[in-house]
């Protein structure tokens, strides 16, 4: 079979953010870097389990730094790239920051991939920079088993504008800007049992820019901001409740999801992920009694470029919702609140 011919996906062991380490073995990893920084200007680093690292440079200026990349859940190398860098690009959104520059993490398979489809994936990083309106300035290339493309991310924003995962307020009602169930589709993409329709779908959601989280930073009444990637929205929710100390109240029938991701789980297209961020984190999760087992696969559904998760004021809750709405994010719904207790997700 020549190199043109083979899938992308099948030249990987998972795919997208489905292949991040659990949550369990990444906390594990990372208990002993967790103390209090001794650098008074980094104000995000690992404490939190935020999305960048953040560095103060002045009373103005701070900058966001931030690296993701991950393994092909597609075979069309220019949406392989289009997705690795709409996924990495967010989290300076998150953060409430505004990208400026890019640099390219790439690892191919030398000899497996015809030079001209790891070019389509590089194109495909720069089209979404592009419309970032950033550059891809440098990066590092080497040869490895799987394929790998990502990038190094680095922003700005004002100290007043930076969003943490962890400054959620009691009260605040919480915004899921994209539909879930990209993870399952994924599944069933590799399985090929996913319609052209429904990869278009799929290729949508994840290659559109978080940016509305630069504009939301600006606005007082959001306080607190992380991107749903690969813990799902129980684990980001669960980071975020935690942070602040307090317990999210998530409405299972109000997160928003893709068409078919319903009926694709029922069919058993659900990634290993779903099933070892259950094991992770599942104890600090309270499920209702009857509920089902599609509503916990959906919710650990791992998500490659998912939507912000926001804290906001309630007050104003629904008229942020409208302008994340009309700001091109049409499935953006209220999903839950924060409220005091032990910090947690209780479902409901």
């Amino acid at each position: 079979m020549s190199s043109d011919a083979i899938r992308l996906s099948s030249m990987a062991h998972g795919g997208g953010c489905g292949c991040k380490l659990s949550p369990a073995i990444l906390s594990a990893l990372l208990s002993n870097m967790r103390e209090a920084q001794s650098f008074s200007q980094l104000l995000v680093g690992t404490e939190t389990g935020d999305d960048a690292a953040v560095w103060q440079i002045d009373e103005r200026t701070c900058l966001i730094s931030t690296i993701d990349f991950f393994t092909p859940m597609v075979d069309d190398p220019r949406d392989f790239g289009r997705i690795a860098a709409a996924n990495a690009i967010s989290d300076v959104y998150a953060m409430g920051g505004r990208p400026i520059f890019a640099l390219a993490v790439l690892g191919m398979p030398l000899g497996k991939i015809a030079p001209e489809r790891v070019r389509e994936i590089l194109e495909g990083g720069r089209e979404v920079c592009r419309t970032a309106g950033i550059p891809v300035a440098g990066g590092h290339s080497i040869d490895t088993p799987e394929p790998i493309y990502g990038l190094a991310v680095s922003g700005v924003c004002a100290p007043a504008e930076l969003r943490r995962n962890c400054d959620a307020r009691d009260g605040d009602l919480m915004i899921l800007t994209k539909p879930v169930g990209v993870g399952i589709y994924s599944a069933a993409f590799k399985k090929e049992a996913l319609p052209p329709a429904d990869y278009a779908d799929m290729v949508a959601t994840m290659t559109t820019l978080n940016r509305i989280g630069a504009d939301l930073a600006k606005d007082s009444d959001v306080h607190a901001m992380t991107d749903v990637t690969g813990f799902g929205v129980l684990g980001h929710g669960l980071g975020m409740a935690r942070g602040s100390g307090l317990r999210f109240m998530l409405r299972g029938d109000s997160v928003p999801l893709l068409p078919r991701a319903v009926a694709l789980a029922q069919q058993g297209f659900v990634t290993g992920a779903s099933g070892r961020n259950w094991d992770s984190y599942g104890t600090a999760i309270a499920f209702p009694d009857d509920a089902q087992l599609g509503l916990r696969q959906i919710l650990t559904d791992p998500q490659t470029s998912g939507g912000l998760l926001i804290a906001c004021a309630p007050g104003s809750a629904e008229a942020i919702l409208h302008r994340v709405r009309d700001a091109g994010y049409r499935s953006a719904s209220i999903i839950g609140e924060m409220r005091r207790g032990a910090p947690g997700v209780e479902v409901c």
